[in-house]
């Protein structure tokens, strides 16, 4: 069957003008490994427990640009706020929020309430804890995601201790479940305070390595890359190749194989090989890094 290689929705792609094949290979996809399913249908399970005076909450930890981000944000589009005809606010089960650069209680209460276009008080830190306690309240929050928690590791002991206790605090007070996500360190910045490390589950997003998982990885990869011939990264001698240029990250994968497809179609061919692979706009991230080191 032609294109039988492709994912149906890409059918039609791969026909189009080489201009619009490339616009296309631009924009985001999700990819659903089965590592990304399961901490989904875990993070479901947050946003369906029941409301208890001690609520389970979870870490995602993993190296810089493995997938956190993309696996957080998927859930958080899942479960968008919805009108409240009867209510004053919104309907928002799930809120995501990024961690401000340092451990300031005052800046991660700003961060939630711009984010949800709510006026920030200017007086004291209370006013805003106040007023955070109140709109989470109003708008029916089951789940807090707080992406780059490993930020505060940027403050003082007594600034990181500070910040947990007002992670707790919230947790405790609405009856949330929280998700943080970051770096390894998080882990270590946990651990300084017992009661806070025993209510988060750690979920760990490993670095890729030379397994069936990760050759079915590049197979959904090569599924939604609209080449007509297929390519077969997944096979030994191109997934190694791969996995040695982009050094076991998800996100570098994907942006490889999008700059691939994308050197691909501007040299009219059809499908990624290694010299393909080695003409595409690409540095790996240990070769930035030297790069970045010289300057």
């Amino acid at each position: 069957m032609p294109l039988s290689h492709l994912h149906p929705s890409v059918r039609d792609i791969v026909v189009r003008e080489k201009g619009e094949r490339i616009k296309w290979l631009k924009e985001p996809r999700w990819i659903g490994y089965p590592k990304a399913q399961e901490i989904l249908a875990k993070l479901d399970d947050l946003l369906h427990h029941p409301r208890v005076s001690r609520m389970p909450n979870m870490l995602l930890v993993g190296a810089t640009n493995n997938g956190k981000t993309e696996i957080v944000k998927h859930f958080a589009r899942q479960h968008l706020a919805s009108e409240n005809p009867g209510g004053e606010h919104i309907v928002a089960p799930v809120i995501y929020v990024e961690s401000p650069p340092s451990p300031s209680e005052g800046g991660f209460y700003s961060e939630i309430l711009t984010g949800l276009f709510e006026t920030v008080p200017a007086s004291s830190v209370d006013a805003k804890r106040a007023k955070v306690v109140h709109i989470l309240g109003e708008i029916q929050v089951k789940v807090l995601i707080i992406d780059e928690l490993h930020n505060m590791l940027a403050g003082a002991s007594v600034g990181q201790h500070k910040f947990l206790n007002m992670i707790k605090y919230l947790s405790n007070k609405l009856q949330i479940s929280i998700v943080g996500c970051g770096t390894g360190d998080l882990l270590r910045a946990v651990s300084v305070d017992p009661q806070i490390q025993n209510r988060f589950i750690p979920e760990v997003l490993s670095a890729w390595r030379m397994n069936s998982e990760y050759r079915q990885l590049l197979a959904s990869f090569e599924s939604l890359l609209p080449l007509k011939e297929q390519s077969k990264i997944y096979d030994p001698v191109l997934a190694g190749k791969i996995l040695a240029m982009t050094e076991g990250s998800i996100g570098e994968i994907s942006s490889l194989l999008n700059s691939a497809a994308i050197y691909a179609v501007e040299k009219g061919k059809e499908k990624i090989s290694d010299k393909i692979l080695d003409g595409c706009d690409y540095t790996p991230p240990s070769d930035r890094k030297l790069k970045a080191s010289r300057v």
